[in-house]
C-alpha cells in the first residue's frame, strides 16, 4: 500500500491506478490518480499547491469520474497534483512540471488539463513532453479556459436553471463569490450579464462586501494586477473567512475543498449554493443545507464547463461550438438532477451520483477493466 492510500476507500469504481512521482533533482513530488477509465481515457486537471495530498487527489479524481460521466463525455476521471508553491520562479516551475509529465509519459490513460496553480502555458509544457494535454494556449489550437471563462459560463447556466426551479428571479439576485479567481470572476461576470448583483467576494488574502453592489470589472482588474479583492475602492474589507456570513441569494464557493463545513455552514444565509470548486462542501454541510431548504448544486454538475470545454478542444472543436455544448449539457443535467432530487426526496448530490454512477457502471459492463 502506497503512502496515503490508507486514507482512500476503494470501491467498485476505482481507483484504477495511483502513481507517486519524486525527482529530487527537480524538487518534484507529485501524485497521479486515475480513478476510472471504463468510458475512455481519464481527463482531469493538474493541481499545484503546497498542501495537496494523495487523499485530496483521489477525491478530486473521483469527482472527475462522476463529472465526466454526468456531462456525457467520452472520458473517465483522473487528477494529478504537484506539491509546491505555484508562484515559484518560472524556470523552476517549468522544470518541475516537465519532469512530472515526462515521468508519466507511459500513462496514456490520463490526459492533463489545467487546474488550480496551473494554466495554458503549463499545458503547453506538458504537451511538448508527452502530447496529452488539453486547455492549451490559442496559438497551439487550444481554447483558453481561464481567459474565456468556460467553467464560469457553465455555472451561470446552472444558476439560471436552479433559480427558476426554486422560484428566484435572477434579476437583482445578490451573489457572493468565495474564491475570486479564474472560475469565480467569470461566474460573477456571466451572472451579472443575466441581471444579478455581486455584493461580496473573497480570495486567499481578504474579502469585500457592499450591499449596493460591487464593480465586477474593477475587481477583475485588481486580480489581474496581482492585488486582493479587499483592495477595492468601495465596500467593507474583511478576512477571507468573512465571506461565509455575507447575505445573498446565490453563494459560489470557487476555491479549495471543504470550505463549507459543519462548524461554519450555519453562518450561510443563501438560497442557492452553486459549487464552482471541486468538493467545496463536506457531506455534513450539504446535508445541513438541504435540511434548511437551501439548494446545494453539486460540483460535478455545476462546474463541468471547464472539462466539457477541454474535451471539446481535445476533439478538435472551436470555442463557439464548445460553449454551446457547455450550455446545452449543463442546463439539461441541472434540470434532470433537480427533478430527480424532488421526485425521490434525495439530496441533489445523491441524485447526481446515482445518474453518473449508472452511466459509469453501464460502460464498465461493456469493456474490460485494464484498458491502459
Amino acid at each position: 500500500m502506497s503512502i496515503g492510500e490508507a486514507f482512500i476507500h476503494a470501491d467498485d469504481l476505482g481507483p484504477h491506478k495511483i502513481i507517486h512521482v519524486t525527482e529530487p533533482s527537480a524538487g518534484l513530488k507529485g501524485t497521479l490518480v486515475i480513478d476510472n477509465i471504463a468510458i475512455g481515457p481519464a481527463i482531469g486537471g493538474l493541481r499545484m499547491a503546497p498542501d495537496v495530498s494523495t487523499r485530496e487527489c483521489f477525491r478530486l479524481a473521483r469527482a472527475m469520474t462522476l463529472k465526466n460521466a454526468a456531462a456525457g463525455l467520452r472520458h473517465g476521471g483522473g487528477k494529478s497534483v504537484i506539491y509546491g508553491d505555484p508562484r515559484m520562479q518560472r524556470e523552476r516551475k517549468e522544470h518541475c512540471i516537465r519532469a512530472f509529465a515526462a515521468a508519466l509519459r507511459h500513462e496514456p490513460g490520463y490526459i492533463f488539463g489545467p487546474d488550480m496553480g496551473t494554466d495554458e502555458t503549463c499545458m503547453a509544457w506538458v504537451r511538448d513532453e508527452v502530447g496529452r494535454a488539453s486547455g492549451l494556449p490559442a496559438v497551439l489550437g487550444g481554447i483558453p479556459l481561464d481567459e474565456l471563462g468556460a467553467t464560469g459560463w457553465g455555472l451561470a447556466h446552472a444558476a439560471a436553471v436552479a433559480a427558476e426551479f426554486i422560484g428566484i428571479e435572477l434579476q437583482g439576485a445578490r451573489v457572493v463569490v468565495q474564491g475570486f479567481g479564474a472560475v469565480g470572476m467569470h461566474a460573477a461576470r456571466f451572472l451579472r450579464d443575466q441581471g444579478t448583483v455581486l455584493v461580496g467576494a473573497a480570495d486567499s488574502r481578504g474579502s469585500v462586501y457592499d450591499g449596493d453592489g460591487l464593480d465586477v470589472d474593477a475587481l477583475m482588474e485588481i486580480k489581474r494586477q496581482g492585488g486582493c479583492v479587499a483592495d477595492a475602492d468601495t465596500g467593507k474589507a474583511g478576512t477571507p473567512d468573512a465571506v461565509v456570513a455575507m447575505d445573498c441569494e446565490i453563494w459560489i464557493p470557487a476555491a479549495r475543498p471543504d470550505v463549507l463545513r459543519e462548524e461554519n455552514v450555519d453562518d450561510l444565509s443563501a438560497r442557492i449554493v452553486l459549487q464552482g470548486a471541486n468538493i467545496p462542501c463536506t457531506d455534513g454541510a450539504e446535508a445541513s443545507l438541504h435540511g434548511r431548504g437551501v439548494l446545494c448544486l453539486p460540483d460535478f454538475i455545476a462546474n463541468a464547463g471547464g472539462v466539457i470545454c477541454a474535451a471539446c478542444e481535445y476533439a478538435g472543436m472551436e470555442a463557439d461550438a464548445a460553449f454551446k455544448v457547455i450550455e446545452t449539457r449543463i442546463r439539461a443535467n441541472t434540470a434532470e438532477i433537480l427533478e430527480r432530487s424532488a421526485k425521490y426526496g434525495q439530496l441533489p448530490r445523491e441524485a447526481a451520483m446515482t445518474m453518473a454512477r449508472h452511466r459509469v457502471e453501464d460502460a464498465m459492463k461493456t469493456r474490460r477493466w485494464s484498458l491502459f
